[in-house]
């Protein structure tokens, strides 16, 4: 393969025993008019996710090019992501780690046909949806926009971590080529690499549901950053050191969206401690007013009323769902 291979999808997976034949037969599934490869990195799993990779290793040789670790990467901070960027091949790179999936056999073509067209074109992202991580039942849509158009870096910037599914990204590589601190010091991938996109050339939003990113699975790393206030508060606080850093490196070009930013995970802490009286005040009354009624509903009923919201969820009660 090596230089014919147009499109490099990168795959993170520690164990992910469950779930990796899924995100690999996504990939696989890809119907293209051009050569593609999967990078797939197993960080040292405990569970069977390695004997997996490696059936569809053996199945599937010049396509299925995987990375076996004896030691836990992500436990002595290497960027993962950024070591699998400079082994890609491809001239795009694709993300999607190992508990998630594509789910439409055309997504690569469409985004790449759509960067060649536009070579100005750093990076592009698409609609998801989060589904349950064991039923596959969809639970929301990760859908910033109803209609495909570029965005600047200032709404990315504004929109954070959640505003897209990581499992969506198609980036180029020559635009991306290298990496600024801000990425390997911060707490995340996703969110500075994204924002590392809308800096390099044009950002490309394509309104169509492409991909499933599982939620509420046991042990994820983001069930074990969230797992209690103290912590959620900390997370903050450090995607704002981050922030911070990127204020610096644009030379305060995006102050007002990265205070933007900040004050809605303000709000959000707000909010998780049913802190209604403070969200409604002035400075929160833009994160307000764009929750929707029935969210508005939900979160008053589930903390002042906390067993009849158990109660509610129980019986599929679909005003708390």
């Amino acid at each position: 393969m090596g230089n014919d291979v147009k499109v490099s999808v990168v795959c993170m997976a520690y164990n992910h025993e469950d779930y990796i034949s899924d995100a690999l037969e996504s990939f696989l599934m890809q119907k293209t008019d051009f050569s593609f490869e999967i990078l797939i990195h197993d960080d040292a799993s405990t569970d069977r996710t390695k004997e997996i990779i490696k059936e569809y290793e053996n199945k599937y040789p010049e396509i299925v090019k995987p990375i076996y670790q004896k030691e836990n990467q992500f436990s002595k901070k290497v960027s993962i992501e950024y070591n699998l960027h400079k082994l890609a091949n491809g001239k795009y790179i694709a993300f999607c780690e190992g508990d998630d999936y594509w789910t439409d056999p055309l997504k690569l073509q469409k985004q790449v046909d759509y960067m060649e067209v536009h070579p100005e074109t750093s990076m592009c992202i698409h609609a998801a949806k989060q589904v349950d991580a064991k039923t596959k039942k969809k639970i929301a849509g990760i859908r910033p926009f109803k209609e495909s158009r570029s965005m600047t870096a200032a709404e990315v910037i504004e929109g954070g971590g959640d505003f897209f599914a990581t499992n969506s990204i198609v980036y180029s590589k020559e635009k991306m080529e290298e990496w600024p601190d801000f990425f390997f010091n911060a707490v995340v991938g996703d969110y500075p690499l994204v924002i590392i996109g809308a800096l390099r050339g044009n950002f490309y939003y394509m309104d169509e549901d492409m991909s499933a990113y599982r939620i509420n699975r046991e042990g994820s790393w983001t069930q074990m950053e969230f797992s209690s206030i103290a912590k959620k508060r900390q997370h903050y606080e450090d995607i704002g050191r981050m922030l911070d850093e990127i204020d610096v490196y644009t030379e305060n070009k995006y102050v007002k969206a990265i205070q933007n930013a900040k004050k809605g995970h303000q709000f959000y802490l707000l909010l998780i401690q049913g802190k209604f009286k403070e969200i409604q005040q002035e400075e929160y009354r833009s994160f307000y007013n764009k929750m929707g009624v029935r969210y508005k509903l939900t979160s008053r009923i589930k903390h002042y009323f906390p067993g009849i919201s158990r109660l509610l969820i129980g019986i599929k009660f679909n005003l708390i769902r």
